[in-house]
């Protein structure tokens, strides 16, 4: 590969960011293709991060509205500070654009935080964690409709998420399939329709499972071959 169009690329990449794919003093080319294929991964996990928030989302209206007996149980229920401050930050945000405070509109608002806050403690203290454990995780088997596993699981969900939606490097994670497997079954264990649409969209195991090669080729093929340094 051309050194200098790989300095060129280098400057409008991050060349920090660059170097974390080179560490082991592989060549231009390698770390390139491990940067592509990073990419590659985090794009083939948009679809299954996407549908878990969605299916976490509805899952967790469809139980606190029961509980709740109306669908507005943001007001019902007692939330923690912060929780209560996303809900009136909404609620600001439809006033100002002069749109109906609908329960799918305050609920669609919320941050994938706010939902995975409902398995941290002051909804364990009050138990509200330990019901949704149970009834928006319906199709889980039992052992595993636990909101102190749910809590683990969905923060790493969450840390998962951050890295891929913030462009950062996965590739070197070497549970990354099994995390990928853990997600869709967080799904499955939600809503079973929602798992199979995810699995039909799913590209993440082929991506993985062939590795570098497609990268390096097109960066062979595609690319500038090497020059006379000027």
């Amino acid at each position: 590969m051309n050194h200098t169009f790989f300095k060129q690329l280098e400057s409008h990449l991050n060349a920090e960011r660059l170097a974390a794919y080179r560490e082991d003093g592989v060549d231009d080319a390698t770390g390139l293709a491990r940067y592509l294929l990073n990419m590659a991964l985090c794009e083939a996990l948009y679809s299954p991060l996407q549908m878990a928030e969605i299916s976490l989302r509805n899952a967790l209206h469809e139980s606190l509205s029961t509980r709740a007996k109306t669908d507005f149980w943001f007001d019902a229920i007692t939330l923690p500070q912060w929780q209560a401050e996303q809900v009136q930050d909404a609620k600001r945000k439809l006033r100002k654009a002069r749109k109906p405070e609908t329960p799918g509109r305050i609920v669609a608002a919320q941050t994938f935080g706010f939902w995975v806050g409902f398995f941290t403690k002051p909804h364990k203290t009050t138990g509200l964690a330990y019901y949704l454990a149970k009834t928006a995780f319906a199709h889980a088997p039992k052992v595993q409709r636990d909101a102190d596993k749910l809590s683990r699981q969905w923060q790493k969900v969450r840390d998962l998420r951050n890295r891929v939606f913030h462009h950062e490097r996965i590739i070197h994670w070497r549970d990354l399939q099994t995390q990928h497997n853990d997600l869709l079954e967080l799904i499955e264990w939600m809503n079973p329709e929602l798992a199979q649409l995810t699995q039909m969209l799913d590209r993440f195991t082929d991506v993985r499972s062939t590795g570098l090669r497609p990268w390096r080729q097109k960066l062979t093929d595609g690319w500038p071959a090497n020059t006379a340094e000027p």
